[in-house]
């Protein structure tokens, strides 16, 4: 099976420019590719995963990956997607978002010996004269077709800063510079960049005359089109620290039975045959393909020895119903009791079970939340300080959700 198959049986592909010359691209020619990355935090999320999959996935096929550290079109921002102005950042945070990107990337990734680049296109961007940039990048921008991107007219109505208006110009040059600079024929990125990615075809094509390529894959959404990698507490991080292990084997543990064979699919190395194998899977077998997709997930981002701890922590809690040291813990302080006890809403939120205090309120009203295997039913309940005499004290949200409390 070639490469351009694989992509296309696995539902990866969303839209291309040229579908002919990039299949003969990547089938028959050795591609120099790029995908960019924005350093708008100190950690990729489930949302970049996709794209490391994909570029790892090239790099396997013989190609090599470019992967672009967004130093400076993070400077700016980029509207897509946004309803409001992204919050802006001080160039010292950017860079330390980027230096946590690359160590991330280096786990996916095999930069050795120039099979992959990793560059920061603040190295061309903020050295740009502005005038020059007009003459040379601008004139070859209409207004009127950059109006018809989707990115800019959802956010008329709102209201667009020039500053975000210069987005797509600068994600263009990334694409001239790295052509020029790197032999890049081709750009990929999310089904939301295909705006960005045109306006960097067009403006390469004007300023060399060369014929570039794009291709954009398909955006990790559920079956009803909401984007996935986001829970109760926020985004799903590829970080440890920000997302732990077991959390994060828990997510794809509990995605939706219309959803994990298509995850399975797209974000997985497992063979395509074996999963359009399961595409007629029911009830207890597709909770074996979950427990395969969170497994399997797990290990790409964590390394074995955590996706085989958190496998088995799992298998502990629901098949056993046992404790785990492996459980994801929260230590309550002392001074967090008043008269010995402390409410089980704020113990909620306190563990990350719930964001606010209104929607562990929520939660307690529709029997969502269980302290040691007793359903809570009154949002006063308070669970007394004797209650962790034992070192600890489980909480479950659901069905599935376990959380460890101790007190330190």
């Amino acid at each position: 099976m070639t490469v351009f198959e694989e992509l296309t049986r696995r539902g990866l592909i969303a839209q291309m420019t040229n579908p002919e010359r990039i299949q003969k691209l990547l089938d028959e020619e050795k591609v120099t590719f790029y995908i960019g990355f924005d350093a708008t935090a100190d950690s990729l999320h489930v949302g970049h995963f996709l794209q490391l999959v994909v570029m790892r996935r090239l790099q396997m096929a013989g190609h090599r990956p470019i992967a672009l550290l967004g130093t400076g079109t993070t400077m700016v921002g980029d509207p897509t997607g946004k309803t409001d102005m992204r919050k802006m950042l001080t160039p010292e945070e950017i860079n330390h978002n980027a230096e946590c990107f690359r160590r991330q990337m280096e786990k996916f990734l095999d930069f050795s010996d120039g099979k992959a680049l990793l560059l920061r296109n603040g190295d061309w961007l903020l050295k740009l004269n502005y005038i020059e940039l007009l003459r040379d990048v601008g004139v070859h921008f209409s207004v009127n077709q950059m109006l018809t991107a989707e990115c800019f007219k959802t956010r008329l109505a709102r209201g667009l800063s020039f500053i975000e208006f210069n987005y797509m110009i600068m994600q263009s040059y990334d694409f001239l510079q790295l052509h020029r600079n790197y032999g890049c024929n081709l750009e990929l990125g999310g089904n939301d960049q295909w705006a960005n990615i045109l306006g960097g075809i067009d403006l390469t094509r004007r300023a060399t005359g060369d014929e570039v390529y794009g291709m954009t894959f398909t955006l990790l959404t559920t079956k009803e089109g909401k984007k996935m990698g986001k829970t109760e507490s926020g985004a799903v991080w590829l970080d440890p620290e920000k997302t732990s292990p077991y959390d994060f084997f828990q997510y794809w543990r509990n995605v939706s039975d219309d959803d994990v064979i298509n995850c399975l699919k797209l974000l997985t190395f497992i063979p395509i045959e074996e999963i359009e194998a399961m595409e007629h899977w029911k009830g207890s077998q597709l909770n074996q393909a979950k427990e395969m997709l969170a497994y399997e997930l797990t290990k790409m981002v964590h390394g074995q020895e955590n996706a085989d701890k958190v496998l088995s922590a799992a298998k502990a809690v629901f098949s056993q119903g046992s404790l785990s040291e492996d459980m994801p813990s929260t230590t309550i302080a002392a001074s967090d009791f008043s008269d010995g006890k402390i409410s089980v809403i704020d113990l909620v939120v306190k563990c990350g079970l719930a964001p606010s205090k209104g929607e562990a309120r929520r939660l307690i009203q529709q029997g969502g939340i269980a302290v040691d295997d007793r359903k809570v039913e009154n949002v006063m309940d308070m669970v007394e300080l004797s209650a962790f005499e034992k070192g600890h004290v489980i909480l479950r949200k659901g069905k599935k959700v376990y959380h460890k409390a101790q007190v330190g």
